[in-house]
């Protein structure tokens, strides 16, 4: 399938890969960096995927679908620990990781039947 066809998910997973990106650099900047370690772990799993699913997508790889399933799971996963914190940096990435998520199973499903 052509990359044309996987536009809104290259978007949401660059907004993601984006949001991810800025939220680990942020937290970083939090008064108990310790207790948003986490975060920044999974921000940076999250932001790597995305970037990676994107890429995939672009050039129409056969592997788009399964990379975009695990991306779907890492975004659950970054969304769940950021909806943990209370900076905004983190409720942004939440959101974007959702609807990341929501565009990666939706393609992924689109895709293999």
């Amino acid at each position: 399938m052509s990359h044309e066809h996987y536009q809104s998910c290259i978007a949401a997973c660059v907004e993601c890969a984006e949001a991810c990106e800025h939220c680990a650099d942020a937290c970083l900047g939090e008064n108990d960096v310790a207790m948003m370690v986490e975060c920044v772990r999974l921000d940076r799993d999250c932001a790597a995927v995305c970037w990676q699913a994107a890429g995939f997508m672009s050039r129409g790889s056969q592997f788009a679908a399964e990379l975009c399933r695990l991306c779907a799971d890492v975004c659950d996963a970054c969304a769940a620990e950021c909806e943990q914190h209370e900076p905004e940096h983190c409720q942004r990435c939440a959101e974007a990781c959702r609807r990341c998520a929501e565009e990666c199973r939706r393609m992924a499903g689109a895709v293999i039947a």
